[in-house]
């Protein structure tokens, strides 16, 4: 608990010590009008309380990630305490803050038009489809995974499935005020009340747990010997939204568009991270317990098997622990945390997407005939991605591991756009620069070794990555100013 208090402080200090000097580089202008001041629509760019803001920014970017990537991460052992804290404040918190006031200093442009202003208009096509194709993927995940679960609860799947869709048509056409405006501000409140809940617990009942000093190795495969993944790159992708996550980049020109006063932005974009960084902390300090921990008061949580099962599955942890340490209000909390979150990152997915197809083609999003002309095209084929997962048994599976790499692969890229901005701007670019060659070096790392991609050698596969990350940096090095 000693490791876990050190990173919860940590966390803290970062938000108000770096995230000051991230703010010097951007220089917040109170007086500026933001887009949502300059040119409200009553759709997409509508001026909403801060407060409002800051909880639909942190629901966004969190869904089940800081949840689901913490506890699967813990299996790796107290390196993953050391992932969340470094890359929550150096990487992922500015990704998220440079990224959403870029967006706000571009009129709430969208990653692609980002990406094309400072990486060029191939670069900006490439960004299009990548980012469409991530987004769709995010919302038909995040259909299918909720709608198993209550379908194992009380009904069918299949009707599950059209319910949440529906839901989601609804939230991607409405006004951003008339759904999620509403009900993002709770299901935030609710999920940071359980993230508190659980810290308490954790306080109280003070399990015994790995700390840092008794390594940073991969524990996990001393603990079950099919436990194979290499903490380089697997403990990187596997952890995301709770340290960094390319499906930020996307989010924020949402709440960019939303914003009242530019000087929000640390509060909204780096605060919504560490928050998001804190939540992540809990959950894998919860899942260190379950996996490696004993517990001082004797409190056994168990699996199905009757033991910790260090094989039991992310949801089922979720819910064994809420149930034994939060009661039934615990229960509920476990249901929202599972359920609700992931619905609600895939109704924005699509919102997203909706925006940044309707900013390629220059429509305006004002008239409904519009909004539907932009957003049918999505919906058939998250319906087609949808329809492949619930007739290939592994389907999901599949789905998601894509999703991991890509989602990274984004962050990647927007990294790379902040560094070439900051670059251009003369200002210190080594902010963006340092996590944009480390994160390259992960995603090219996991692309060459993954078996699910080219499956090479492991050290050849560092070797390969070695060289794509060098390879960047010269280009980088080459074009910053141009």
């Amino acid at each position: 608990m000693i490791s876990f208090t050190l990173a919860l402080i940590a966390l803290i200090l970062g938000y108000f010590f770096y995230s000051r000097l991230l703010e010097r580089l951007m220089q917040p202008d109170g007086t500026r009008p933001t887009p949502a001041m300059a040119h409200p629509d009553g759709v997409d760019f509508l001026p909403l309380p801060s407060w409002k803001v800051f909880m639909i920014q942190f629901l966004n970017i969190a869904g089940t990630g800081p949840i689901f990537g913490a506890i699967m991460g813990a299996k790796f052992g107290p390196s993953a305490y050391l992932w969340i804290v470094l890359g929550c404040i150096f990487a992922g918190a500015t990704h998220d803050y440079l990224s959403g006031m870029l967006s706000l200093r571009h009129d709430g442009a969208s990653l692609p038009e980002l990406v094309g202003h400072y990486l060029g208009q191939k670069a900006r096509a490439c960004m299009l489809v990548f980012s469409i194709l991530l987004l769709v993927m995010v919302g038909a995940v995040f259909v299918y995974s909720p709608a198993l679960i209550l379908g194992n609860i009380c009904g069918n799947t299949l009707l599950w499935v059209l319910a949440i869709f529906a839901y989601y048509v609804l939230a991607t056409m409405l006004p951003i005020d008339k759904i999620i405006g509403k009900i993002y501000p709770l299901f935030a409140l609710s999920l940071l009340f359980m993230a508190f809940g659980l810290l308490v617990c954790l306080y109280v009942k003070m399990p015994v747990i790995p700390e840092l000093w008794d390594g940073l190795g991969n524990l996990g495969a001393a603990t079950d010997p099919g436990f194979t993944d290499s903490i380089f790159p697997c403990l990187f992708i596997t952890i995301a939204c709770g340290a960094i996550s390319g499906f930020h980049a996307t989010q924020s020109p949402l709440m960019a568009r939303c914003m009242k006063n530019e000087r929000l932005g640390r509060p909204i974009f780096y605060g919504a991270m560490i928050t998001e960084g804190i939540v992540a902390m809990v959950w894998a300090t919860v899942a260190m317990y379950f996996f490696y921990g004993e517990p001082a008061a004797g409190h056994t949580l168990l699996d199905g098997a009757g033991n910790k099962g260090f094989q039991t599955a992310a949801p089922t942890v979720v819910t064994l622990v809420c149930n034994h340490w939060l009661g039934l209000a615990g229960g509920i909390l476990a249901m929202l945390g599972v359920v609700a979150a992931p619905i609600t990152s895939g109704d924005t997915a699509f919102r997203s997407a909706r925006l940044i197809l309707a900013d390629f083609l220059h429509l305006s999003q004002q008239p409904v005939s519009k909004r539907l002309l932009v957003s049918i095209p999505l919906f058939a084929c998250a319906i087609a991605l949808l329809v492949w997962q619930m007739d290939n048994p592994n389907g999901f599976n599949v789905v998601w591991q894509y999703f991991g790499w890509a989602n990274q692969t984004l962050s990647v890229i927007t990294l790379w756009t902040l560094t070439v901005y900051l670059a251009r701007q003369g200002k210190c670019f080594y902010a963006t620069l340092l996590p944009a060659l480390f994160m390259t070096m992960v995603c090219a790392t996991y692309l060459l070794v993954s078996p699910t991609a080219f499956g090479l050698p492991y050290t050849w596969g560092l070797a390969g990555a070695t060289l794509v990350t060098l390879c960047a940096l010269a280009t980088f090095a080459r074009h910053r100013h141009i």
